[in-house]
């Protein structure tokens, strides 16, 4: 049997062999994605767990900066992504500033082995110009079949922003790393990020790292494994030692190689690989299958004609499925209103979703303010009050994507029942620009006075208590200073300084209140605007595939009843020649047909 890309290439001339250049091209988009496979795999994790240490592993290069920033410190804000190439090369992709979606602007190539400081010089903001990210092409083997490695952001609690930029890139991936570390289990937020990823993308690797560091980590393994059995996360959980692997390369030692992990690491990674060219198998058979039974009826209808001019019957039922297409491609057929009614109802359960959420948060925040001096406490409350929101507003992107996955299975299931189409890829764009609008959580007074602060507002109420007190007792031939003047003028000036501080604290809860409100009110404002975005976008793109679709059913069932007609008016002397090209190229259709039907098989197998 031929390669499934032949397949395409043989259908698409089909196609065009039967005038029919609108299948013609689908096929050919359809041979140029498989022709350039690409398995799409996240490195997520909190900062400082060894992500990019372990991509620089698994490609046997130091292309990820390790340590922060692309070689700085602080977490890793600049993605890199590792594919395979012909030959070593590595490219700076600047964002377009005049783009409002965050496109692609200037691409820069450098040297390899200078990737690293290139890029943390061009990530200083005085360059004047902001990088989008880092990618690297290497000719390795763990690469060849179209493995794509990208290194993102530190997430799992760090901030809203970093937390929904990862989110957002998940449903575009075939699979996600998920790396911890072996000094501890699981943090609450790295289980909760755990858990939203096994929404967004169907497969979830745990990686656990610096297992050459730290001599308990059999221990934090299981007990990681017993969190996520608990947690009902059917995720493996890998340890692996970076600096082991890199060894090994070097030594060329199987035995360090396999005490480093990365034999189980690389298997989870095959087994991704051989998933994604299953899916690609399974959406080259839909495009042949679907294809085919168009040229099919086409043909067939054409073929029938030819034989029995006289039968009138086909040529009835063609009449009436295309008025039953017609009515499906008007705006009043019941896929559209399901689209435009399930559009409408989910923007409004988005609003209400992150209201809900915020509120919530606001109201565990003022308690928590209300219940102590917010002023100390306001740096692990505004640590608190980010992974909350983070996990809050990645609990709802996972929601949304989910309700809008169900919006195109109905509307998909209420299309094939008059013509039959496949999912489509629902996943979109890059929210950097709209969260980086982001603000950070506001200061408050840390209620922190000075020796003479105190003394100040002490003396201040006291001079009142010694003044009227000394008057008083002046009257009774006493000096204006006296004991009695100055007892009450202790009393006095402590009560002053205790209202001074009972108001101050009142402010700093004020100010702290103001502080969380803001701070949510900015992050629900953001994140709702980029929510509605993606649900637009899913909207557009269901309508046009299914319209799409719609057209293509269309066209065919119209070419149909046309080469039915004509065949009824062909010249006799034609006829025989027509049958047999009309037969030969229905040949043809049928047994491509067939073999679309056993790719799957054949890919089974080869497994």
């Amino acid at each position: 049997m031929a390669p499934p890309v032949e397949l395409l290439d043989q259908a698409a001339e089909l196609a065009a062999d039967c005038g029919r250049p609108d299948l013609q091209r689908r096929l050919v988009l359809a041979a140029e994605r498989a022709r350039q496979p690409s398995v799409r795999v996240l490195v997520v994790g909190e900062p400082g767990k060894g992500k990019s240490l372990l991509v620089n592993a698994l490609v046997a290069a130091p292309v990820c900066s390790v340590g922060g920033v692309l070689g700085s410190t602080g977490p890793t804000v600049v993605p890199t992504v590792v594919r395979h190439g012909e030959a070593a090369a590595a490219f700076l992709v600047f964002a377009d500033p005049s783009s409002e979606v965050g496109g692609d602007g200037q691409r820069v190539r450098v040297p390899v082995e200078e990737v690293r400081a290139e890029a943390q010089r061009a990530a200083d903001p005085a360059a004047g110009r902001r990088l989008g990210r880092v990618e690297v092409e290497l000719p390795r083997q763990v690469l060849s079949r179209g493995l794509e490695l990208v290194d993102t952001a530190g997430v799992g609690g760090v901030s809203p922003a970093t937390a929904l930029s990862a989110l957002d890139l998940l449903p575009t991936a075939d699979a996600v790393l998920v790396v911890s570390d072996t000094s501890q289990e699981y943090t609450a937020p790295e289980l909760a990020f755990l858990r939203q990823c096994t929404v967004l993308c169907p497969v979830v690797v745990s990686v656990l790292t610096k297992a050459d560091v730290h001599q308990h980590w059999r221990q934090v393994a299981e007990l990681d494994r017993a969190h996520l059995a608990r947690a009902g996360l059917d995720v493996p959980v890998v340890p692996v030692a970076s600096p082991l692997e890199q060894l090994a390369v070097e030594r060329s030692d199987g035995a360090l190689r396999a005490e480093s992990g990365f034999p189980a690491l690389y298997e989870q990674l095959q087994r991704v690989v051989r998933r994604t060219d299953g899916l690609t198998v399974r959406s080259i058979r839909h495009d042949l299958r679907s294809v085919g039974e168009q040229l099919a009826l086409s043909l067939q209808t054409e073929l029938e004609a030819l034989r029995d001019p006289a039968n009138n019957e086909r040529l009835r039922d063609l009449e009436a499925a295309r008025e039953r297409l017609d009515e499906l491609g008007r705006s009043s057929s019941s896929w559209q209103t399901l689209l435009s009614d399930g559009v409408a109802d989910l923007m409004a359960d988005i609003d209400y979703d992150l209201r809900d959420r915020s509120r919530v948060i606001i109201r565990e925040a003022e308690t928590t303010i209300e219940a102590a001096d917010p002023g100390p406490l306001w740096p692990d409350i505004a640590d608190w009050l980010e992974a909350r929101v983070a996990e809050a507003v990645g609990d709802s992107f996972v929601w949304a994507a989910e309700r809008s996955d169900f919006l195109a299975a109905q509307v998909i299931e209420q299309f094939t029942r008059a013509g039959g189409l496949a999912a489509p890829e629902l996943a979109v764009g890059n929210p950097d620009e709209v969260l980086a609008r982001l603000i950070d959580v506001g200061n408050v007074d840390a209620g922190v006075m000075t020796v003479r602060e105190r003394m100040f507002v002490a003396m201040r109420g006291s001079y009142s208590g010694v003044l009227m007190v000394g008057l008083l007792t002046s009257l009774a031939g006493m000096a204006l200073v006296n004991p009695y003047s100055v007892a009450a003028g202790v009393v006095l000036g402590r009560k002053a300084y205790k209202d001074d501080a009972a108001v101050r604290l009142q402010r700093r809860r004020n100010e702290a209140k103001a502080a969380v409100r803001r701070y949510i009110d900015e992050v629900v404002f953001q994140v709702n605007k980029h929510l509605k975005d993606r649900l637009r976008l899913v909207n557009r793109t269901l309508r046009d595939l299914v319209g799409e679709r719609v057209r293509e059913m269309s066209r065919t069932l119209s070419e149909a009843m046309h080469a039915a007609q004509q065949g009824v008016r062909i010249e006799a002397a034609e006829r025989d020649a027509r049958i047999r090209r009309v037969n030969s190229q229905l040949q043809r259709v049928q047994q491509l047909t067939a073999q679309a039907e056993r790719l799957e098989a054949a890919l089974a197998g080869a497994r």
